[in-house]
């Protein structure tokens, strides 16, 4: 994933043009030119970005804490949403609180080498959100079309499999395209000429790059995703269909709840994820292709509105269930720390 936040326009890395103008470092020759936004603006900002990251890092980790504690939810799908919550909550943790001052200040004030590890860490965690997404929905298409071979096929060894990965594929992504600079392979020049000045962190990449990586990071999961979430569609309409014909009608009546329930949560999940990561992706590949025309300003908010998507997974594919509502009740009540809660039957009414 591409963690574009250009707070640095192609004109804005040449300080000598704008003598007038504020500096990230008032004293520090080639000092990157600073966008001063007014105070009544930066503290709403600051309030409601750190609202964001305050609720991505909670809610996330009440996911982790809610999957370690109850033994009854030691399975292969749980699996799959404590490595999501755990990709969330070090995107919320890690990510998020500099991403916060960056955007803000519109300066990096965090130096160079932690610049390199910072968009490497956006990158693999992006990618491992995504990619984590994606195994849910093998996860699921298991459990809902092929309900006979699902434990034969999600074993806890297959999870673990899937999982590393999952967290292998985005290390190599994130970490290998910044460090080895696949990022500007064959614009190097440009981007040392244009890009780079003392308060900058500025993720740049070539039309090779963007297209690779994007490909790689969202549009090839998210096809994935969409496919295998069209194909269980496809067998709930069946197996509903099923149901109507029979002459069960208490059977008809348990199953079309369960199935309207089944498609709201694939709806909601299937659109959140797009609708979160399209638009940001999609300035992402084309960004290149115009000049690098597209608002520094609107890429870093797509971005934002991208990471929003690690505040929701836990709305979406947690706090959803009745289960995780019980679990959350009882972590508020403080009833996880009485003894054998953690064997608590979380499925009883």
């Amino acid at each position: 994933m591409l963690d574009d936040r250009q707070n640095l326009s192609m004109n804005s890395s040449l300080p000598q043009t704008m003598d007038n103008a504020p500096l990230c470092y008032e004293f520090f020759n080639g000092s990157c030119p600073k966008l001063d936004y007014p105070l009544f603006l930066k503290v709403p900002l600051y309030i409601i970005f750190g609202f964001v990251v305050i609720l991505t890092v909670l809610g996330n980790l009440f996911v982790i804490i809610t999957i370690f504690h109850f033994k009854q939810l030691h399975m292969p799908t749980n699996y799959f949403v404590l490595s999501l919550a755990v990709t969330d909550l070090l995107l919320g943790g890690f990510l998020m609180p500099p991403g916060l001052v960056q955007s803000v200040e519109t300066c990096w004030y965090f130096g160079s080498l932690f610049c390199k590890i910072y968009n490497s860490v956006s990158i693999m965690l992006c990618t491992a959100s995504i990619l984590n997404l994606s195994f849910i929905s093998i996860d699921r298409y298991f459990a809902v079309c092929q309900p006979l071979l699902y434990q034969t096929k999600i074993t806890p060894f297959v999870t673990l499999i899937m999982i590393s990965i999952c967290w292998s594929v985005s290390i190599i992504v994130g970490f290998g395209i910044i460090f080895l600079e696949l990022n500007i392979l064959g614009i190097e020049e440009f981007y040392y000429d244009n890009f780079v000045c003392e308060g900058a962190c500025v993720l740049l990449q070539s039309a090779v790059s963007s297209t690779a990586s994007s490909f790689l990071s969202f549009y090839l999961p998210g096809i994935v995703m969409l496919c295998i979430y069209m194909k269980i569609f496809r067998v709930a309409q069946k197996q509903a269909k099923s149901i109507q014909d029979s002459k069960s009608k208490n059977m008809q009546s348990s199953l079309s709840k369960e199935e309207k329930k089944a498609t709201k949560t694939l709806a909601v999940v299937l659109g959140v994820f797009l609708s979160l990561w399209l638009p940001f992706f999609f300035c992402n590949v084309i960004n290149p292709f115009i000049g690098y025309s597209v608002p520094p300003v609107l890429i870093d908010a797509l971005v934002w509105v991208g990471y929003m998507n690690s505040t929701f997974n836990p709305i979406v594919y947690a706090f959803f269930y009745k289960w995780f509502r019980k679990a959350f009740r009882m972590m508020l009540s403080g009833q996880i720390f009485q003894p054998g809660s953690s064997r608590t039957n979380l499925f009883s009414h």
